[in-house]
């Protein structure tokens, strides 16, 4: 007898037949509707979801302030290019986005669809605005796919045989003080590391020919690695010093995942220029860039931006969006979870020196599996084994890191405390099987 394939599976099967297999398959978990933090796979079968679309439903799958928004929009007009003819939705975002992460005494903003296409942004703006073509990024970065956001990428994996890259982008190591502060307390190994950051100027490009240095305070794809507060401090003089513009990049690590409005909040070090997009529109496409007024209008007209910068249905999207956070308080819900993860996590590590670190901001926590409590030792294989476990007990994770051995937790903010709870069982009970 012929064992008849799940709906799931069939709809596997038919996706790897005709999508390229250069797109990611992270999770072979499929959806037919998805609300709050459960998603609905195409047999029935419920799913907590510690995923949130890779970063993207800070606010919960399908809230439904913003589907209202989304319908009324759509009903009005999906279309007309901001570049052509001005709207309303465009301005008002704008507006709430300077109001809630302010640059200096005047903020101003732009629209468009992707965080990659935000990174390239940020990085024309810089140019345009300092008349200096390199720009310094870190190792474990992750900024995107497209030629520049490419380049600032890190990790081989994604851009392998793509080349050539884009030039004048130099790369310097990332303060990751669980990887390599060795025998070396905080204070030391920042001191160290800030050292690297003044040679880069001497060994590596004129540091009068550095436009901009770009870094996500938080390592997303990285890791889930918190820059440490005086190094980033540090890094603040430093392009202070030298006429540098410092890029913040948070993408993942914005609208409320680390329990503020953006990660450099929580650090009280404000960037020159700020990227952001995934959560800002509940799932709909749509990014910014912010920065002071004087920087981002040394950009010529026409010089950045594109036809899709900042659709009236995603603008709309991300309105509700940011109202619907506030009106939930999830910055606060946001730290509530993280020390619920944290507390759970950092018992179990007491447990088994496999896991390595357990670390983040807010609700952005990543847990990092090692071999023999070594850090230099990335344990891959176990990470990944634990992440396929609680996928089939209907846990929807992913992991990070240059060796794919850090499960982070993107959790929707509007979880409840019982499915939260019930997914840490299931990941607890993973760890216990796998390292038993």
């Amino acid at each position: 007898m012929i064992e008849q394939k799940s709906q799931s599976e069939e709809l596997l099967e038919r996706r790897k037949n005709i999508v390229a297999n250069g797109v990611g398959v992270f999770n072979t978990a499929t959806v037919k509707e998805a609300k709050g933090a459960i998603i609905t796979d195409l047999d029935g079968r419920e799913l907590i979801d510690f995923a949130g679309g890779i970063g993207v439903v800070n606010a919960g799958h399908c809230p439904e302030p913003v589907v209202e928004a989304i319908r009324e929009q759509a009903g009005k007009y999906l279309h007309t290019s901001f570049n052509v003819v001005t709207y309303e939705p465009y301005i008002k975002l704008c507006e709430e986005l300077a109001e809630i992460l302010p640059h200096g005494e005047k903020t101003k903003a732009m629209l468009i669809s992707t965080g990659a296409e935000a990174v390239e942004n940020a990085i024309k703006i810089a140019r345009q605005a300092t008349k200096r073509p390199a720009v310094l990024c870190y190792t474990e970065a992750y900024h995107g796919r497209t030629l520049m956001a490419m380049s600032l990428t890190s990790k081989v994996n994604y851009k392998f045989s793509s080349g050539p890259f884009a030039p004048e982008v130099y790369r310097i190591p990332f303060p990751n003080f669980y990887k390599y502060s060795g025998t070396q307390d905080m204070d030391d190994f920042v001191e160290t590391e800030l050292n690297r950051l003044r040679e880069s100027a001497h060994s590596m490009v004129d540091i009068n020919s550095v436009a901009a240095i770009i870094i996500e305070p938080i390592q997303g794809e990285g890791g889930f690695n918190p820059v440490p507060q005086k190094y980033l401090e540090g890094l603040r003089s430093f392009c202070d010093e030298h006429g540098v513009l410092l890029i913040m990049d948070e993408i993942q690590s914005g609208f409320c995942r680390t329990g503020h409005w953006a990660s450099w909040q929580h650090y009280n070090v404000q960037p020159d220029i700020s990227t952001y997009a995934k959560s800002l529109g509940s799932g709909l496409p749509i990014a910014a860039v912010l920065g002071k007024a004087e920087i981002m209008d040394a950009a010529g007209p026409g010089t950045i931006g594109g036809t899709y910068i900042g659709s009236p249905v995603c603008c709309a999207a991300a309105l509700a969006t940011i109202q619907y956070m506030k009106d939930l308080n999830l910055n606060e819900k946001a730290i509530q979870i993280g020390k619920i993860v944290t507390d759970r996590m950092k018992k179990l590590q007491k447990e088994f020196s496999d896991i390595g670190d357990v670390r983040g901001v807010g609700a952005m926590i990543g847990i990092e599996f090692v071999k023999d409590n070594d850090p230099g030792k990335p344990n891959g294989e176990l990470c990944d084994k634990i992440v396929k476990g609680c996928a089939a007990e209907g846990l929807v994770l992913l992991s990070a890191g240059t060796f794919k051995n850090v499960i982070r937790i993107l959790s929707p903010l509007v979880i409840s405390d019982e499915h939260l709870h019930q997914g840490l069982d299931i990941l607890e009970d993973q760890i216990r099987k796998n390292i038993g």
